[in-house]
């Protein structure tokens, strides 16, 4: 397999580039620059109604960072309706590299103490690349994008890129901008800065040391795993609240 370099992939994502492997087995990656971008517009993000009553219902527990590994692992993982995926060892490996220096993050959705869902991307400024998401139970993975929305416009985030339009995205807000624009978009979104720990937007303080709880509706509590900070999402209602006080 060979190695993706960390600075080179971040490089590339400053510039609208990732990385795909055409299968989970493969050796090379490829760099994808496509001429239409998937967006989900923070101020516009949607909750349908009938996912808006699962998460408000706090069926799930939500974490972040707790089990980063676990979660791309899950992404990569074959599924009977999915037999191969575009995530492969070299971008496993570049992914958790980037997690230790709290740059790839991960959110994990759990039922009854068991991880049944989850998704992981990686931050820049105040742009974040959604990279792909997994579930194993019904709507997990939604309830993951729900809880990501929520805590990417509390901490001041400007994008939120999901590469390739698809339907799934669309009941969300999804909407296809062009390359160009898209540039633009990205371009605003690196020149300021955004916290996905939210210690200027009301989440709870990250670090390694940090703890407590949040002040901006979103309950968080303090615990280290795989070198960084863990945090429990608050109730349902509260992360829908962040999503609707500014849409």
């Amino acid at each position: 397999m060979t190695a993706i370099n960390p600075e080179e992939l971040l490089l590339a994502y400053r510039l609208g580039i990732f990385p795909m492997a055409e299968s989970r087995n493969a050796k090379e990656v490829l760099w994808v620059r496509p001429h239409e971008r998937c967006i989900l517009p923070l101020d516009k993000f949607h909750v349908p109604r009938r996912l808006g009553a699962t998460v408000k219902s706090d069926r799930y527990r939500v974490t972040f960072d707790a089990k980063f590994t676990d979660v791309i692992r899950g992404c990569a993982e074959a599924r009977p309706d999915r037999r191969d995926t575009w995530i492969n060892a070299p971008i496993v490996d570049v992914f958790t590299m980037l997690h230790t220096r709290g740059l790839a993050h991960s959110v994990e959705v759990w039922f009854e103490e068991k991880l049944v869902g989850g998704l992981y991307g990686l931050s820049l400024a105040s742009a974040f690349f959604a990279e792909s998401k997994f579930s194993r139970m019904r709507d997990a993975s939604k309830v993951a994008l729900v809880h990501l929305a929520a805590r990417l416009k509390a901490g001041g985030y400007a994008l939120l890129d999901a590469q390739f339009p698809n339907p799934h995205l669309e009941q969300f807000g999804a909407v296809t901008v062009t390359e160009e624009r898209f540039q633009g978009l990205l371009a605003q979104a690196l020149s300021r800065e955004a916290d996905f720990y939210g210690r200027s937007g009301g989440l709870p303080a990250g670090g390694a040391a940090a703890g407590g709880t949040s002040t901006g509706g979103l309950a968080g509590i303090g615990g280290k795993s795989e070198g960084n900070t863990s945090f429990t999402a608050g109730p349902g209602w509260s992360v829908l609240q962040v999503i609707t006080q500014t849409s």
